[in-house]
């Protein structure tokens, strides 16, 4: 597989960055992150928050729950307690969905 077409995944994203994939302001960020028990950043020893992987996708479920299915924050918490299993699941199917919509808009513009 050429270089370019590789995926590359980074082990840590700093604030900037997950503010730019969800398009909030990083105080959303930091109070999902007080709300959330399941978004644990981690702190290098200027105070500064490395979010993984799975922090960014436990963000992606709370931002559907909230943002799309409409849940409050006490009513995503709950969902997020008893179905995380479920929620998991969802959220891997809707990226998938999403990567292989990508790819479809790709093949179409080229034709």
């Amino acid at each position: 597989m050429p270089y370019k077409e590789r995926e590359i995944n980074k082990l840590y994203y700093t604030m900037g960055e997950v503010t730019s994939m969800f398009a909030v302001n990083a105080s959303q960020i930091r109070f999902y992150e007080r709300e959330f028990d399941i978004i644990q950043p981690k702190k290098n020893k200027k105070g500064n928050r490395l979010f993984t992987q799975e922090d960014i996708s436990n963000l992606k479920i709370i931002f559907n729950l909230v943002k799309n299915k409409g849940y409050t924050l006490q009513g995503a918490r709950e969902f997020l307690r008893q179905n995380k299993n479920e929620a998991r699941e969802n959220q891997r199917v809707v990226e998938s969905l999403e990567k292989l919509k990508s790819f479809l808009l790709e093949v179409r513009d080229s034709l």
